[in-house]
């Protein structure tokens, strides 16, 4: 765009006030830009005032989301906003707020004090439609190129899920609507709550700063419960930054998000661990994974109490026959040890009876070797019995020569008298 230059001749003793040179630039502009423009910008700033008029900062940032190249104040007169508001949100389910590009057509307006102004008079929805899409595109591709996007999605649930830090604010209609479901289960949930903002200015810090936190007590939960109830898309946009949605991702602890919208699903929702549309149906899931726990030890036990009851009998049965072999090789023991004593006693028997029998004829041969030994035996023999005066057989006691002695024939007794000894050489 081209304009031809303003001819004005200024000396040191002719000069032009401050407002003479803001009139003539007002004067321009107004020339310049008679017509409305369409302008594309992102709001850095939106405040509406109890007399319902909307204020706006406008910027154009430089490369790499740095400092703005370009920067306006703009104004939303009360007789269009409310107009103007209402068919942004029915066309995109969000309210104006900051963060957002929009595409609107303009006046140029200049005021002498306050300076260069754009009045909005129309803002086209589908051109932020577009942008929030394109920024989300650009988003979910950046955390896939990062390596990102699985991490949380794949991270093992520790069972059971009992203990639950909450992200959320404690006045919530979700917090509450998800309480009330636990609380109806038969389960003891041990619920940390961890105080967030979940929409307007610093909603983004909030929601960090509570995850850092429950990082910080990690073993102490086995998982994070991020939950909020419905609202406009502009309530939940930040659950579509980049700078959350990474923290989701790359989060230690498995996280169940319930953000309250049924149309949209957030990219915190597609790198969360599991994703549910409510509050309640967050607490929904985590009792029905407790519940399939339980279940499931429920017939570990069963099946442990039949194979028990089944290894019982089979064991109950092998003692009895045992037993019954017991008893019969018992009773097969002791016949064989009546058939061995039985063996045994007659073998005694006829032991015994050898060795009477062999007693009996030792007895017998001394019988008959004593009786040979006799005196009437050696008297037959021709032999004499000499006997001592005392009547006592001499041996060692050898007779003394006038002693009177008896001599034992077979037949007959002499008495003498000794008259003579002859040793024996």
């Amino acid at each position: 765009m081209s304009t031809s230059p303003i001819d004005i001749v200024t000396t040191a003793q002719s000069s032009l006030t401050l407002y003479d040179l803001q009139r003539m630039v007002r004067l321009s502009l107004e020339t310049t830009f008679a017509m409305p423009l369409w302008i594309s910008a992102e709001i850095s700033e939106l405040k509406v005032n109890r007399s319902g008029h909307c204020y706006l900062n406008l910027v154009e940032k430089g490369a790499n989301e740095g400092s703005p190249r370009a920067e306006a104040r703009a104004v939303i007169w009360r007789t269009a906003y409310s107009t103007i508001a209402r068919q942004f949100r029915e066309a995109t389910n969000m309210d104006l707020h900051a963060g957002i590009s929009i595409l609107a057509r303009v006046i140029v307006t200049y005021h002498e004090v306050y300076g260069l102004s754009l009045q909005i008079l129309e803002i086209e929805a589908s051109y932020t439609l577009g942008d929030v899409e394109r920024r989300r595109r650009e988003t979910i591709e950046r955390l896939r190129s990062e390596g990102v996007w699985e991490l949380n999605r794949n991270l093992e649930l520790s069972q059971p899920l009992l203990r639950i830090a909450v992200v959320s604010s404690p006045t919530a209609a979700g917090y509450q609507d998800f309480m009330r479901e636990l609380a109806r289960s038969p389960y003891r949930f041990e619920v940390t709550l961890y105080e967030s903002t979940m929409q307007g200015e610093g909603a983004a810090q909030s929601v960090a700063a509570a995850l850092y936190a429950i990082a910080e007590n990690e073993e102490e939960h086995d998982v994070v419960a991020i939950i909020r109830g419905g609202g406009s898309t502009s309530d939940l946009a930040l659950f579509d930054s980049y700078d959350i949605a990474v923290l989701v991702a790359q989060y230690p602890l498995p996280i169940f998000t319930g953000i309250g919208h049924d149309k949209d699903v957030s990219i915190c929702d597609m790198v969360a661990h599991t994703s549910c549309k409510t509050p309640t149906a967050v607490a929904t899931t985590l009792i029905e994974s407790v519940a399939t726990l339980h279940d499931q030890v429920e017939r570990y036990a069963e099946e442990i109490a039949a194979l028990s009851g089944q290894i019982v009998a089979e064991e109950t049965l092998r003692i009895y026959r045992h037993g019954v072999d017991i008893e019969r090789l018992a009773l097969e023991y002791i016949r064989q040890g009546e058939s061995h004593l039985d063996m045994l006693h007659a073998d005694l028997g006829a032991l015994l009876s050898r060795i009477l029998q062999r007693e009996e004829q030792r007895l017998a041969e001394a019988s008959r070797l004593a009786e040979s030994y006799s005196v009437d035996n050696i008297l037959k023999m021709g032999f004499a019995v000499v006997r001592g005066c005392e009547g006592h057989t001499l041996g060692q006691h050898a007779p003394q020569q006038g002693d009177n002695i008896e001599i034992e024939l077979m037949n007959s007794i002499i008495s003498a008298t000794v008259t003579d000894i002859k040793h024996k050489i």
